[in-house]
């Protein structure tokens, strides 16, 4: 796992979760996750500058692999959620022969635009490359998607296919790429595989006709989240896949307790505490979330808290403000990050509509429309954002 500056909590998260549940645990498999962070050297002053620069910051553990007779590398990003069997799609990387192979997402011309597609031949070989193409040179990118696998109605209604940012390399190819073909590439998607393309080497497509959002930006992890409180058909993505489960850490937290409040359509984590008179609606509510009385909470994403924390400890704090939601507060079409203090009576909702702002020393910034309250904030009573 390769994590960019500033990661200490991801990694923590990433060794401890993974290891001790799916490698190490009772129903382990033996597998491991092994964290490799971005660093600064004399010979290499840089964090890590993109995907392909990251990976060749650490070659010389992938050439080791290679002596070792490892044929073939799955590189994958970490701010998307999906869920895909990669046992499919590395087969068919190898019973193609290919060089790389890129996963493939079908899409409409109405979200084809927001991507980087791909032209295929009739075998799926990926011939052409466009970074979100507009106008005629969008409809050029169109494509006969039934060649890997969708049916004819479908390929009707999604003719182009977008690069999801996940591939598998064959390794000889990927360390030739990085060490000989392009020394001072940053990124595979944009540099590494086109040039590979215009090397002539078989790249191929692999097709996955499921749910896929790249979460990357504050909007589309926000618009992410919420999603999760859809239900029915709207509901694109769901946890509740006993054969396809989604592991976490276990924290050993009681339930959560509601008194005498109104819930619609959210989800709640773990050991939270939602006091009476409280409204909630269309929002996830992080584990050992505190609301306090009479507040509104509406779409929002409340990321919860790190500890509880005691009466002692709150009184160090000037005006013993406790972590959570105080009594009487509003928020409304926010992201709230961990272990935040908002006081009572407080008004999150954005009232002059503002796009962008940045107000970190007074404890949160405002991104595409979206307000967010910064990790370990205390805003006081009576504020309106």
């Amino acid at each position: 796992c390769l994590t960019q500056f500033n990661s200490a909590s991801l990694n923590r998260h990433m060794s401890q979760a993974y290891n001790s549940i799916v490698g190490g645990g009772p129903a382990g498999r033996g597998g491991f996750v092994e964290v490799l962070a971005a660093q600064q050297s004399p010979t290499n002053p840089e964090w890590f500058q993109g995907t392909a620069d990251a990976v060749r910051q650490y070659l010389w553990l992938f050439q080791a692999a290679e002596r070792d007779g490892i044929e073939n590398y799955l590189i994958l990003s970490g701010d998307h959620l999906y869920r895909m069997d990669y046992s499919e799609f590395v087969e068919r990387h190898v019973a193609s022969g290919a060089d790389i192979t890129v996963s493939a997402l079908p899409c409409d011309e109405k979200r084809a635009s927001a991507f980087g597609l791909m032209k295929i031949d009739d075998t799926g070989r990926i011939f052409e490359f466009a970074e979100k193409p507009q106008g005629e040179a969008l409809k050029n990118m169109q494509v006969d998607t039934t060649v890997l696998g969708l049916d004819e109605a479908r390929a009707q209604e999604m003719p182009y296919i977008a690069s999801m940012g996940i591939y598998v390399f064959k390794t000889s190819a990927m360390i030739d790429l990085l060490t000989k073909h392009f020394p001072n590439a940053n990124d595979f998607g944009s540099e590494v595989i086109p040039g590979a393309n215009a090397m002539g080497m078989n790249i191929q497509a692999f097709l996955f006709d499921g749910y896929w959002e790249d979460i990357g930006t504050i909007e589309a992890f926000y618009k992410s989240n919420l999603a999760l409180c859809e239900s029915g058909d709207k509901l694109k993505f769901s946890f509740y896949d006993h054969e396809f489960p989604i592991y976490t850490m276990s924290r050993f937290l009681p339930p959560s307790k509601v008194i005498e409040s109104e819930i619609t359509s959210s989800v709640i984590g773990d050991g939270c505490v939602i006091r009476h008179g409280s409204k909630v609606s269309n929002s996830v509510v992080g584990l050992r979330s505190l609301i306090g009385s009479n507040c509104v909470v509406e779409d929002a994403l409340i990321m919860g808290s790190d500890y509880y924390e005691t009466m002692e400890e709150c009184e160090l704090l000037p005006g013993c403000m406790p972590i959570g939601l105080g009594n009487g507060s509003v928020v409304k079409k926010c992201i709230i990050d961990k272990n935040a203090r908002i006081g009572h009576n407080v008004q999150i909702i954005n009232k002059d509509n503002v796009q962008e702002a940045n107000r970190e020393k007074e404890g949160y910034i405002i991104k595409d429309g979206i307000v967010v309250i910064i990790k370990d904030s205390v805003i006081p009573d009576g504020t309106v954002i």
